[in-house]
């Protein structure tokens, strides 16, 4: 039986965020990351505000569901988060916060063949 391909290993995280990046060249599956991280943190304080666990079943549901579906149905990618799941998190929430104040083009000039 043939082993699934092993995830590509990085020197550091620099070189994992630029591979990130190349996997969301399309502004409609960064956009759908946007959506899918910030309905996960909604989902999450209202887990918290309303003391319903149930929240926090659905938070990763969506938050995943949005973003792999941008990978899956517009890039035709693989999500980091099967091999790299941790820097793949965080990097959710870096592209997040750099596009919300205007910084993310800057770090998209790095990769070739970057549509911003």
């Amino acid at each position: 039986m043939a082993q699934p391909p092993a995830a590509p290993a990085f020197a550091d995280y620099d070189a994992f965020w630029l591979h990130y990046l190349a996997q969301h060249r399309r502004p409609a599956t960064r956009l759908l990351h946007y959506a899918g991280t910030s309905l996960g943190v909604v989902c999450v304080a209202l887990a918290v505000a309303a003391r319903d666990w149930r929240f926090l079943i659905v938070a990763p549901l969506i938050g995943y569901g949005c973003a792999w579906l941008g990978h899956f149905g517009l890039e035709g990618n693989k999500p980091a988060t099967f091999g790299h799941p941790l820097w793949s998190f965080l990097s959710d929430f870096r592209m997040l916060g750099l596009a919300a104040t205007g910084r993310l083009g800057r770090q998209l000039a790095r990769v070739p063949g970057s549509i911003s």
